[in-house]
């Protein structure tokens, strides 16, 4: 099978479908065609860079470059997490916790999967861990979001919950233990239900991108399945770290409940 190509009017072509959902949007006043023309320009123009400096990239193979846009990567997943938050610690908690927790995860897994799976050489290799990266780091941001989110909101929505359990005796990481739980569950839901629509109910972009290609579709199947296992202990790690270390920034030495570290 041949690889193939695509030129600027096929992919024009696909776009006419987001102009005809921002028509829907107008016609049923949901107010949301702006952000749908705005996103998807953004998209495009993200994806254009990226391309061009994943090409200069490719051709200097050089581990400083490599990890420079990883963490430039890293960081404005940070910058989105700390987005996405109804309420948010004071000051450079929230990003400081989301981007240290992506940074962490991040670069186990992806390292873990370079030096032991795949093992490109050399093992830097901008074409395959910049992508691995991408992907684990795009679930993981938005498991930790989720996490966070469910976090900050609920231990205000339950705080005369948590200040009677604090009250009747409970040391300050068993009153807040039911929320706690609840942002991990948030956290994780999102990869779990991934993990069991695929194959059956979905086929993975970078399985049908593979095949696409022309690789053969059992070589693409571990591929896919070695890429969802990598997300789910990206994602896993990220949100324990980040639910677990925002979770003590709410309380402090004296088994109290912090609300005042919430914007």
């Amino acid at each position: 099978m041949n690889f193939i190509s695509l030129s600027l009017i096929d992919v024009g072509l696909a776009a006419l479908l987001l102009l005809m959902n921002a028509l829907c949007s107008i016609i049923l006043r949901l107010r949301l065609a702006k952000q749908m023309i705005v996103a998807a320009f953004r998209m495009t123009i993200q994806l254009l860079l990226l391309g061009l400096v994943l090409k200069v990239l490719f051709e200097l193979a050089s581990p400083l470059f490599t990890t420079t846009i990883a963490l430039i990567m890293i960081l404005f997943a940070g910058r989105e997490v700390m987005a996405r938050q109804s309420r948010r610690l004071t000051g450079w908690w929230t990003y400081g916790i989301g981007t240290t927790s992506m940074l962490v995860s991040g670069t186990v897994v992806t390292l873990f999967a370079l030096t032991t799976q795949v093992k490109p050489d050399p093992w830097y290799e901008a074409r395959i861990a910049l992508p691995l990266l991408g992907m684990i780091l795009g679930n993981t941001m938005t498991g930790i979001a989720l996490g966070l989110d469910h976090l900050l909101s609920n231990t205000v929505r339950e705080r005369r919950a948590i200040e009677a359990r604090l009250a009747l005796g409970y040391p300050i990481n068993e009153a807040m233990s039911g929320v706690i739980r609840d942002a991990l569950r948030s956290g994780l839901i999102p990869i779990i239900n991934a993990m069991s629509a695929v194959g059956l109910v979905s086929i993975p972009g970078m399985m049908t991108g593979q095949i696409l290609a022309g690789i053969e579709p059992m070589e693409a199947v571990k591929y896919q399945l070695l890429i969802m296992f990598l997300i789910a202990g990206g994602t896993t790690l990220g949100v324990l770290g980040s639910v677990l270390v925002s979770g003590r920034r709410l309380t402090d030495r004296r088994h109290r409940l912090r609300i005042d570290r919430l914007t």
